[in-house]
């Protein structure tokens, strides 16, 4: 998989998104994926990035608008204006959004994206076995309104 997909035409925007939104896609049965959306709810404060789980309704139409599988889940996927980033990228780019010391992981981006990738996916592929997995998705709690893509409000 490539690191950045490019979204395919610049006027057509991604099903359920409005200009400059950020979305994280994560993997809502993964115990990992989300302790890691609970820190973005915690550590973004200006309420910038929205979350959906790739399971979602909402996922899974973002994921086909982007071309990604829509059954196997090995990497959170960031959109952004500048497309769809996956992998480490996701997580760089994720991280620069955070205030400080959060947005210095951003120079991360300085350690090769292979090596950087090699990372990640050592701990992608072993995410169930070394955090577990729920059933189902988690619903998000009433004080997260408003954060999720299939949140109305």
């Amino acid at each position: 998989m490539n690191s950045a997909a490019t979204p395919p035409e610049p006027d057509t925007l991604p099903p359920f998104l409005h200009p400059g939104d950020r979305v994280l896609l994560f993997d809502g049965v993964c115990k990992l994926c989300n302790a890691s959306v609970q820190f973005v709810i915690r550590h973004d404060r200006q309420r910038r990035i929205k979350l959906a789980s790739m399971q979602s309704p909402q996922g899974q139409a973002l994921l086909q608008w982007f071309g990604q599988p829509t059954e196997q889940f090995d990497s959170v996927l960031l959109i952004e204006d500048q497309g769809l980033s996956q992998r480490s990228e996701a997580f760089i780019r994720l991280m620069a959004q955070l205030p400080a010391p959060w947005r210095w992981l951003r120079l991360l981006r300085w350690v090769p994206r292979p090596l950087r990738d090699w990372v990640y996916d050592r701990i992608a592929g072993n995410r169930y076995r070394w955090f577990g997995r729920h059933e189902v998705c988690l619903l998000p709690s009433p004080e997260h309104r408003g954060r999720f893509l299939d949140d109305p409000s």
